[in-house]
């Protein structure tokens, strides 16, 4: 069965074009080592909650976008290869202090599909 990392992180919307670039580095490094699929997404409507929300989730603050993403495996062992072999991949060898986002407030996990149609 296929399996999903997915994360939350919320970026200035005036870094837009930086992350993009960002992410589709990040994407042609976990596709290289066995991705299927990257997935990043840019808010559009998110909403406030009164319990719970995204923007709560994160701390979303004043001029803040958040990007829903999720890489896409053929299996947790496919993932678990792959991510090692991205995370020691030279081109991952980034700056994390010049990152477009607060990597302090990602939210990421692993999941296993349970329905998929």
């Amino acid at each position: 069965m296929s399996y999903v990392d997915g994360f939350i992180v919320v970026v200035p919307a005036e870094k837009k074009n930086a992350y993009i670039e960002v992410a589709k580095l990040a994407a042609g490094i976990f596709k290289d080592h066995g991705a299927l699929q990257v997935v990043e997404c840019w808010e559009d409507d998110v909403p406030e909650g009164k319990v719970t929300s995204f923007p709560m989730a994160v701390q979303r603050r004043e001029g803040e976008k958040i990007v829903f993403a999720w890489i896409l495996w053929p299996s947790r062992s496919a993932r678990d290869e792959g991510m090692k072999k991205s995370m020691e991949d030279d081109r991952m060898q980034m700056d994390m202090s010049q990152m477009p986002f607060d990597g302090k407030r990602m939210i990421f996990g692993g999941f296993e599909i349970v329905v998929e149609t």
